[in-house]
């Protein structure tokens, strides 16, 4: 049945429904031999007569009566999905998943959605944490929308927007004996325990390689500790267990409070953040939206933003295609 469309459909539960060609072709708003064209078309596909005609009345056949609460519901399912799309292009209806770094979703998401929700009410979102690397992975996967991280791997498949760059500085308790320097230079930081988050952390990844690069010189505790997340991290900072290098927005989530941060100068280096996407999805309409309002509250961000942080809006194409 390869070539019935919801139209055959519709046809042959308006005739079941009325018993008659004429009333139902009148309700259809079509002719009568239009009508019967089609039900001739639908019985020739099935194999089978579907209607017995009389001049009198119209019935279905055992088959036709077999067959009628089935096309029913294929013609409510139609209508339930056709009226689901239209919902999702008018932004009443949809569901945006966001894979966020936690500078991400310290810095940026609570507003994003704050403001989000109260234009597209009906709209559901879902958040999720994760690293660098696992961003990708679930932008890739087309498990999230679109995410919002580092360019950990330069993945062909994916589109890197940037919407910030911070600075890179140590992070220490406020009793430390270099946190009342207004400024460090990387050298100085040599001799201290480094503490680190773990490998598969962005921030963690591009120090590596600047540092392998010669364009940093600090160099790694040995042995190596590392803590898989911010708040592991901060709670052996506060135990004085060393130090970390994190970029100036990491340094303030919550899970750094009541720590210093001190810029880190000769070289001036700044970890960048992105919008990250994959180049051959088509986002929603609830989607594109939400990057339109995120680009205002970047262009907001930009006037108010301290000496470590650049903010960069979203240029129109990214938040438009």
């Amino acid at each position: 049945m390869n070539n019935i469309s919801i139209r055959h459909l519709r046809a042959f539960v308006e005739i079941a429904n009325l018993a008659s060609f004429t009333r139902a072709a009148n309700q259809l708003n079509v002719t009568q031999s239009t009508l019967t064209a089609n039900i001739k078309q639908l019985e020739q596909q099935a194999g089978l007569i579907l209607f017995d005609r009389t001049t009198r009345q119209v019935t279905l056949t055992k088959e036709g009566k077999r067959f009628f609460p089935v096309a029913k519901r294929l013609i409510t399912d139609f209508s339930l999905a056709l009226d689901d799309l239209q919902a999702g292009a008018e932004q009443q209806r949809g569901h945006i998943i966001i894979s966020t770094s936690p500078t991400g979703n310290s810095i940026l998401v609570p507003e994003l959605i704050k403001r989000y929700n109260i234009a597209h009410p009906k709209i559901d979102i879902s958040i999720y944490e994760a690293g660098a690397s696992e961003i990708e992975q679930q932008v890739l996967s087309k498990f999230a929308d679109f995410g919002i991280g580092g360019n950990h791997t330069q993945d062909a498949q994916l589109e890197y927007q940037p919407i910030l760059q911070d600075q890179y500085g140590a992070i220490m308790p406020a009793d430390h004996p270099l946190a009342e320097a207004s400024s460090l230079t990387w050298k100085q930081l040599r001799g201290e325990k480094m503490l680190h988050l773990s490998q598969d952390n962005g921030i963690r990844s591009e120090l590596e390689l600047l540092n392998k690069q010669n364009v940093i010189h600090y160099q790694s505790s040995v042995p190596t500790i590392e803590a898989s997340n911010p708040n592991g991290l901060g709670a052996l900072i506060r135990k004085k267990v060393g130090i970390a290098i994190l970029p100036a927005l990491a340094s303030q989530v919550l899970a750094f409070g009541g720590l210093k941060f001190v810029p880190l100068t000769t070289p001036v280096r700044a970890r960048a953040l992105f919008i990250v996407r994959r180049k051959d999805y088509t986002l929603s309409p609830a989607a594109l939206n939400m990057l339109q309002i995120l680009s205002q509250i970047l262009q907001q961000q930009a006037e108010d933003a301290d000496q470590f942080v650049t903010y960069n809006a979203l240029q129109q194409t990214v938040a438009l295609d």
